[in-house]
């Protein structure tokens, strides 16, 4: 595995390292022990799939306050996601900063998510379908959202919304939001 750093201290890009013969191939997608050599977490308490039936759905902006606040390992299995988080961790030094990176079956990319950053993707293809692995149970009470064109990060998402659900729609501000 190849782990990346972005801009936002501790999230990882992390591609496969593909051994390949006449069968096809074969890549480690998660080692406990790789992550741990890079200071991140490998606890995984849930693995969660998702599908989407549209290009242009969105997913987010989504994040887990103490005593529950959640890593998340992403990977588009079928189809393509543009996937962004925002640093959310206030004495950062890149705080409200984001990224966004596009995560495909093809480029077999996957994504991690340090703890206390938001989280949101679009489907870039139609039947597009995720896999992430969380570090933190769901827990309702610590759950926390802001909306995906809150003006405070000036995401630019890539298609047009098409799809998103009524509670995405219903967050508030980012300002008016607690971290804890």
């Amino acid at each position: 595995m190849q782990f990346t750093e972005t801009k936002l201290k501790g999230a990882f890009i992390v591609d496969v390292e593909v051994r390949g013969d006449n069968r096809g191939g074969f890549a480690r997608a998660f080692c406990a022990q790789e992550f741990e050599a890079h200071g991140l977490k490998p606890m995984v308490a849930q693995s969660n799939l998702s599908f989407n039936y549209k290009a242009g759905t969105l997913r987010g902006m989504h994040y887990q306050v103490p005593p529950a606040c959640e890593t998340k390992f992403i990977r588009c299995i079928k189809g393509a996601i543009y996937d962004v988080i925002v640093d959310l961790r206030p004495d950062s030094p890149t705080y409200q900063q984001h990224i966004g990176v596009e995560l495909s079956a093809e480029n077999r990319r996957s994504l991690y998510i340090p703890e206390l950053f938001g989280h949101g993707y679009q489907a870039l293809t139609d039947g597009a379908e995720v896999i992430y692995q969380v570090g933190e149970f769901y827990t309702p009470g610590c759950e926390r959202g802001f909306r995906y064109d809150d003006p405070a990060f000036g995401i630019a998402w890539p298609l047009p919304v098409t799809e998103i659900s009524e509670k995405d729609l219903s967050w508030s501000p980012f300002e008016a939001i607690a971290l804890v």
